[in-house]
């Protein structure tokens, strides 16, 4: 079920006049030279075209489910593809770090879907940072993107977890990108907090790889993204991660603190999940490095949450979810994307 542009952008007008301030269409327009838009989004079980065999709930179900079935997949594809490419001028973003992707595979069908909505050739998107966490569920994080990559820096971070680390260059300046998706809270019920594998590990992996680049190079140039499935004021983001709202105090402290760029926003407006009430559970966080005008750069107040088309009827205008092999919704993802901009000199 495919939507075509006239009608997203009839859609997003009426969720404006309806009293939604307008953070969350900044994405949509097109970039200047020398900056790039980037953008995280958890896709909601993007499986690929092959049957993998998996054998533990819920992978098993949408395994057969996208490759047994081209038409589902090709939907989900298509409705991907086409929220994505709304942003950034028609172009997509810049650089794309994705999570609940079951594959390299996945990516790549995500990445042709793309580059077959882009009618000029220099827009393609060329590379797909991925390595597989092999643990837990087969959703790892990937980031797709047109600009350069330096290959051999890829890693992931922690052990059986999906802490992606992918380095980007433009200019001779590089841009770490870290992308994770992290324990969700029904799992962390189930025990995994318990087993080293909750948020608060994946908060305390993730902000060791920054201390200790920031150690070499203060001015290191990071940005992490993900799926925190923690709100910017929860323990594990604060104390854990080391992320606050106040940019000066980032400049200027002595010890290694990120930027939030959520810390300080109210969930009815840049709200990225929907359960009885509005979270932000996907993040954007910025070093230090990234605060200067030199190299790259963040612009921090162009920071926002993008909307999906909703449901029918949808006043709430909540991520519509493209659903489960026994409960299709024809959607897009139970997530909205986050993006920012960012510049290079």
């Amino acid at each position: 079920m495919s939507r075509s542009q006239p009608v997203f952008y009839i859609l997003i007008t009426a969720f404006f006049l309806a009293g939604c301030q307008p953070t969350r269409n900044q994405a949509t327009e097109a970039t200047a030279s020398g900056e790039y838009l980037f953008c995280f989004w958890n896709l909601e079980n993007l499986f690929d075209d092959k049957v993998d065999g998996w054998t533990d709930k819920p992978d098993k179900e949408y395994d057969a489910w996208f490759a047994e079935n081209p038409k589902v997949l090709r939907e989900k594809l298509n409705h991907l593809s086409e929220a994505l490419i709304e942003m950034n001028g028609g172009r997509g973003p810049d650089i794309l770090a994705v999570a609940e992707c079951e594959s390299e595979r996945a990516a790549e069908l995500l990445r042709d879907a793309l580059n077959a909505r882009l009618t000029n050739q220099a827009d393609h998107y060329t590379h797909i940072i991925f390595r597989d966490p092999k643990g837990g569920r087969h959703i790892a994080t990937a980031i797709i993107t047109r600009l350069a990559v330096v290959a051999n820096r890829t890693k992931l971070l922690g052990h059986r977890q999906r802490i992606l680390e992918g380095h980007v260059q433009v200019n001779g300046h590089e841009l770490v990108v870290i992308a994770s998706h992290w324990t969700s809270r029904l799992t962390e019920k189930e025990g995994e907090e318990r087993k080293g594998h909750g948020r608060e590990d994946y908060a305390d992996k993730i902000y060791g790889e920054f201390r200790a680049m920031w150690t070499r190079n203060p001015a290191v140039e990071l940005l992490i993204c993900g799926d925190f499935n923690d709100t910017p004021d929860g323990t594990s983001v604060k104390d854990h991660l080391h992320a606050g709202h106040d940019a000066a105090a980032v400049r200027s402290n002595r010890e290694p603190v990120l930027l939030d760029l959520f810390a300080d926003k109210d969930p009815e407006r840049y709200g990225t999940h929907y359960h009885n009430r509005w979270f932000i559970f996907d993040h954007i966080a910025v070093s230090p490095g990234l605060l200067d005008d030199r190299g790259w750069t963040c612009e921090v107040d162009s920071v926002a949450t993008v909307p999906t088309p909703p449901r029918p009827n949808d006043r709430l205008h909540r991520p519509w979810s493209f659903g489960s092999p026994k409960h299709p919704q024809g959607g897009y993802s139970d997530h909205f994307p986050v993006t920012v901009k960012l510049r290079v000199q």
